[in-house]
């Protein structure tokens, strides 16, 4: 079996961030660390960090008085800082910075009194962060079919921001549909959806042709490792999402000559490994590595617990 290796894939920089903020806050402060939410959407991840002392919470009651607490990578809104402040936390941010950029959009609309049209997964938990920094001025939808129902009292005070894990394309054709409809409105300077939502999706668009399967490996509460899987699909090519090696079906195999494998953002190196060699075991593999896009980008860790440093 011939086997093409995507790259880029696996983490992003603010995983790398989110990740490495734990371990240095271990390190430092010694066990229990707290971490709200998942620091990243991948089990295999979080399992690790809890056996190193770190423990998930999904409210700031379970923190106990003045303990260590990160916010994770998908960032929260301003009422979990606040709750977080009244319990005398000593707080590590860890929200990517390309989610931080997008809800400073979202209060620079706001400000100005704007509607504000989120485009991206309800209850999914960076959207949820988002929506807590202009609760009054956000609507969220989903899909294309979502605009035409859109209710706006003032079309010419519209803005639009999205979810940074999105497929580029569904994105893209939300916002044409938007701006279709309401002409005067405005967007982020920038697109939102992060660089390497939009690489890892680049490169399964140009290296699905060639493949007879794809195979993602990720977690399935990540949004971003489900659009993989998605854009393969909608390549007309048969994609699982899996979490590792072993949820690998053999049927799936079947008649496949060539196969196309990548991972999420969220995703250690060693699992994509792991898949490799699980495939290696079943017959001689012929792998190949193709980058479509070199990535180099890294974020400071946060200030208190080292940031003026490289992660």
């Amino acid at each position: 079996m011939r086997i093409i290796v995507a790259k880029p894939r696996g983490f992003c920089a603010g995983v790398e961030r989110a990740i490495k903020s734990v371990e240095t806050a271990l390190e430092r402060f010694g066990p229990p660390v707290y971490v709200l939410n998942h620091i990243v959407h991948n089990a295999h991840v979080v399992n690790e960090l809890r056996e190193k002392g770190a423990v998930f919470v999904r409210n700031l009651n379970e923190v106990p008085h003045g303990a260590h607490l990160l916010f994770s990578a998908h960032g929260v809104g301003p009422d979990r800082w606040e709750q977080a402040q009244d319990l005398r936390l000593q707080v590590i941010d860890a929200t990517c910075p390309l989610v931080e950029k997008v809800h400073h959009e979202a209060r620079r609309f706001a400000l100005k009194n704007h509607t504000i049209i989120l485009i991206g997964e309800k209850g999914h938990d960076e959207t949820v962060g988002t929506m807590g920094w202009a609760p009054e001025n956000i609507r969220i939808i989903q899909r294309k079919e979502d605009v035409a129902s859109l209710e706006v009292s003032d079309p010419s005070k519209l803005a639009y921001i999205t979810q940074t894990t999105l497929s580029v394309e569904d994105c893209q054709e939300i916002i044409e549909a938007l701006q279709k409809r309401f002409p005067e409105i405005q967007g982020p300077p920038k697109a939102d959806i992060c660089y390497a939502t939009s690489n890892r999706q680049a490169a399964v668009k140009a290296l699905a042709q060639e493949v007879d399967l794809v195979l993602v490996v990720g977690d399935p509460e990540s949004a971003n490792s489900t659009r993989l899987a998605e854009v393969a699909r909608s390549k007309g090519k048969p994609a699982y999402l899996i979490p590792d090696a072993s949820a690998i079906h053999l049927e799936w195999l079947n008649g496949v000559n060539t196969l196309l494998l990548t991972s999420g953002a969220s995703v250690p190196e060693k699992h994509v490994q792991g898949v490799l060699a699980f495939l290696n075991s079943l017959a001689s593999c012929a792998v190949e590595e193709y980058e479509l896009v070199h990535e180099d980008v890294h974020f400071r860790l946060p200030r208190n617990i080292g940031g003026d440093e490289r992660p």
